[in-house]
């Protein structure tokens, strides 16, 4: 499927997406922290991977990842206009995030990535689950 929008167009959309504070993804999962009451997260800590979310108590680290960038194939997106500079950012992206779930293992971390999909309604049981097994840890 042809883009919809025109270079110009789409280099202004794609330029506001954001890896920080993005309302979909970290926004969305704070407000899941809040409604299950779970405590004890810092965001931004500076280590080499760059978790969205850490319990350092727990050595866990939380990743939320974007669909569309790292990967997941629950929309079936692929843009027909640059397909291969985007088909090979997704694998960068997914070979990066691979390596960094390596690393914090080996460090004895536990690591979680929730999709941002996860992060919608019609997902919620999903993410309960994962919500649920942290608060166990």
């Amino acid at each position: 499927m042809a883009d919809v929008f025109d270079n110009k167009k789409r280099s202004e959309i794609m330029s506001k997406v954001r890896s920080k504070n993005n309302k979909s993804t970290e926004l969305k999962l704070i407000q899941v922290f809040k409604e299950n009451g779970i405590k004890g997260w810092k965001r931004n800590y500076p280590v080499k991977g760059h978790p969205d979310f850490v319990f350092l108590d727990k050595k866990i680290a939380i990743f939320v990842d974007g669909c569309f960038w790292h990967g997941h194939d629950c929309r079936n997106t692929r843009p027909a206009d640059n397909a291969d500079y985007w088909t090979k950012k997704r694998e960068r992206n997914i070979k990066h995030d691979k390596e960094v779930t390596e690393l914090f293992e080996k460090r004895g971390w536990t690591v979680i990535r929730i999709w941002e999909c996860e992060l919608k309604k019609k997902n919620e049981k999903l993410l309960k689950q994962k919500i649920k097994w942290l608060e166990d840890k």
